[in-house]
């Protein structure tokens, strides 16, 4: 099974550390969120686990971290200055600002308020959704010169540098761009805790090939996408493909393929359940094109005068010159959280007829591996052994030393958080030099020598 509905995990994750509001001391700031001490480490993990399937199984991506705030020309060539926005209403009766295109319409197809359902709202408007900001000491907010933005997404950075790493790295065709880094949008209706906030984190890769074989590595693209998810535990069940129509695609794109996650399985529609969880698109070679400059419009004018480098690239296999196209999967950090946590969700009853909440994550995204558990901890023989082989595995994994209570609420709470192993020191321990391993998924148990137990669950870390 997987939650029932987000707000399932928004209260687990708060319970227990991994997602807390944001300023929550002052009354907080909509749809604004912090990681805590378990959130941080899964997040992270699913980072670790991305660019290692990205860029280190892979031998033709490169890697980057790009300024937050770029120059303004990057975003007014990029488009984003003039098309980056969301159609936006207001309800005249309940005064609420709506994003005009997600509402639901009436039989007449006007579109109807999501919070009290009226249809008079006032005509849409375009809504940038970039965070303006200004640059340097002096600079006043009215001035055009210091005018600035906090990135919208992590794309740009990598096409400005399309041409440092070339240079840099002796790359040839295909070959791609890897990113990680929060972007900044000013969103009209976020919500939904975690998946939609207007600070979010992504993992962006920019394909760059010939535009021939754009149309097939898109799809090897969307392929390996399916077996990445799978490998980090989201089931295939609750993935679906949607195909964006012509009318749909951005001005840039060719095609767009967009991986949606069963995020709302409580809704009775089931076309209302699934949301987007990543895109896929092709971008032609809109993006080094409109950076480059030496392209000209149709009246022979230069579409960028103020670019100092043309991004094209030679082919001395076959002597040409030309504008590789882009294949950009981008997947976000917080909607992959979401949907990891959604996915490993599981209920199970014990033999006392109790209901055990469980993460069942895999082992390589669990925020703690194993967590160190003295049966006793009032035998300072027994609380010195349990640090020891706590402190030994923490060379190798993250591990955890706790005696907070009982030994069966210390299970619990472990198996709540999704730690795959715990590791129980008891009376025996200190004659036999063994302890107690208990599977996560299982609830069995086994005995394991303290020597061997770090090869050990190193072994089924891996797996």
């Amino acid at each position: 099974m997987s939650a029932p509905n987000i707000e399932t995990i928004v209260s687990l994750a708060k319970r227990r550390g991994f997602v807390f509001p944001a300023s929550e001391l002052y009354g907080g700031l909509g749809s604004s969120w912090d990681y805590g001490p378990l959130g941080v480490e899964l997040a992270n993990n699913i980072k670790q686990a991305w660019w290692r399937w990205a860029v280190y199984e892979r031998d033709d991506i490169e890697g980057v971290d790009s300024a937050i705030i770029q120059n303004r020309l990057v975003w007014k060539y990029s488009g984003h200055e003039d098309t980056f926005s969301d159609p936006l209403v207001d309800c005249r009766e309940c005064k609420t600002r709506l994003r005009e295109d997600k509402l639901d319409r009436d039989a007449g197809g006007r579109p109807v308020c999501s919070n009290c359902g009226s249809t008079n709202l006032t005509e849409s408007r375009a809504f940038n959704l970039m965070f303006r900001t200004t640059v340097g000491a002096a600079s006043a907010d009215d001035d055009p010169t210091a005018l600035a933005y906090l990135r919208p997404e992590t794309a740009q950075g990598i096409f400005i540098n399309f041409k440092n790493v070339l240079d840099t790295s002796r790359r040839k065709l295909p070959f791609g761009i890897a990113q990680i880094g929060k972007a900044f949008r000013n969103e009209v209706t976020p919500g939904n805790f975690i998946f939609r906030t207007r600070e979010f984190e992504q993992m962006e890769i920019e394909y760059f090939c010939r535009p021939e074989d754009a149309p097939r590595i898109h799809q090897e693209w969307i392929d390996a996408y399916d077996a990445f998810l799978d490998s980090i535990g989201i089931r295939s069940e609750n993935i679906k493909h949607y195909e964006q129509s012509k009318a749909e695609l951005a001005h840039y794109s060719d095609r767009t393929v967009d991986l949606l996650y069963r995020f709302f399985p409580e809704r009775e529609d089931e076309e209302k359940q699934f949301d987007e969880l990543l895109g896929i698109a092709n971008r032609t070679d809109y993006d080094l094109r409109v950076h480059s400059k030496k392209p000209e419009d149709s009246e022979g004018k230069r579409i960028n005068p103020d670019s100092t480098e043309d991004l094209s690239y030679f082919d001395p296999a076959t002597n040409e010159r030309f504008y590789p196209y882009c294949i950009e999967p981008s997947i976000g950090v917080n909607r992959t959280l979401l949907a990891v946590m959604m996915d490993a969700y599981e209920e199970r009853t014990n033999d006392k007829g109790e209901t055990r909440v469980m993460l069942k994550l895999k082992p390589e995204l669990a925020p703690i591996k194993a967590a160190v558990l003295p049966l006793a901890k009032n035998k300072p023989e027994i609380v010195e052994m349990a640090k020891a082989i706590r402190k030994d595995l923490q060379r190798t994994m993250r591990a955890v030393y706790d005696d907070t209570g009982g030994i069966g609420k210390l299970y619990a709470r472990q198996d709540e958080i999704g730690t795959p192993f715990c590791v129980t020191v008891d009376h025996e321990s200190l004659e036999d030099n063994a302890v107690t391993v208990r599977h996560r998924d299982t609830w069995e148990q086994e005995r394991i020598a303290v020597d061997a137990l770090a090869s050990y669950l190193n072994d089924r870390l891996s797996k």
